[in-house]
C-alpha cells in the first residue's frame, strides 16, 4: 500500500493553517503546522516532508526567503504558496525561489486539493486569477539587484525582524547574537545599500528598493 504524501503547512494565521490541515488530511499526512518562517525551516529540515504549503508573508523569515533556502537544502521538496498576495512581483519571486504552485486564498477547497494532487505528481500550477503572460513577461524582463548591493542572509533576517517592530535587543535574542552584532549588521546594510535613515531601510525591506 502506497504511503500518503507528507505535507508541512506554514501560515501566520493558525486558523487558516488548521483549516488547510483538516481539508487535506483525508488524502495527505500533515506532519506539522507552523506560523513563522524560522519554524518552517526547522520543521522541514527535521521532518523532511514531500511538500510544503506556505504563505508569502510569514513573520521572522518570509516564505520567499524560506523557500529559497529550502530549495538548496531539500531540492526534492515541493513548495506550494497559498496566499492573498496576487502581486506580480511576489508571484515571480515565489517561482524564482523554487515554487511548484502559487494559489490565492480566495480559491476554494476543491482547488487546493486538486493543486496539491497535481504538484505531488510532479506538475506545476499558477492560479487562473493571475495572468500567466504577465508573470512570464516579468520573469523575462526583471533583473536582480546588483550583486554589490545584495545583503547577506543574516542581514536579511535582522532586517525583517526590525521591520516587524522588534527592538535590537529582541532581534539579538531571537537570532542568538549580541546587540552589538545586530547594530553592526544594520550599519553594514545601510552602508551597502546607500541608505541613510531607518525610513529608507524600511522602504527597502517592504519594496526591495533603495536610493541609487
Amino acid at each position: 500500500m502506497n504511503r500518503k504524501p507528507r505535507l508541512l503547512i506554514a501560515d501566520s494565521h493558525r486558523f487558516v493553517a488548521d483549516a488547510c490541515k483538516r481539508m487535506l488530511e483525508s488524502e495527505f499526512e500533515v506532519v506539522d503546522v507552523v506560523v513563522d518562517g524560522r519554524a518552517l525551516m526547522k520543521s522541514a529540515l527535521q521532518l523532511m516532508p514531500d511538500g510544503a504549503i506556505l504563505e508569502v508573508t510569514l513573520p521572522q523569515l518570509t516564505g520567499i526567503d524560506a523557500g529559497r533556502r529550502l530549495e538548496k537544502k531539500l531540492p526534492s521538496l515541493k513548495l506550494m504558496f497559498l496566499t492573498a498576495n496576487s502581486g506580480v512581483n511576489a508571484v515571480a519571486e515565489a517561482f524564482r525561489s523554487g515554487a511548484s504552485a502559487y494559489m490565492l486564498k480566495q480559491s476554494g477547497a476543491e482547488e487546493l486539493m486538486a493543486v496539491v494532487r497535481r504538484v505531488m505528481r510532479g506538475e506545476s500550477y499558477l492560479s487562473p486569477l493571475i495572468a500567466r503572460e504577465t508573470i512570464d513577461y516579468f520573469l523575462r524582463t526583471s533583473t536582480p539587484e546588483r550583486p554589490d548591493r545584495e545583503i547577506t542572509t543574516r542581514q536579511a533576517e535582522v532586517l525583517q525582524l526590525l521591520t516587524e517592530g522588534s527592538s535590537m535587543k529582541e532581534v539579538a535574542a531571537t537570532l542568538g547574537i549580541s546587540i552589538s552584532t545586530v547594530a553592526l549588521h544594520k550599519y553594514n546594510m545601510m552602508k551597502k545599500l546607500g541608505i541613510e535613515s531607518n525610513a529608507e531601510l524600511i522602504q527597502y525591506a517592504l519594496h526591495g528598493s533603495s536610493p541609487r
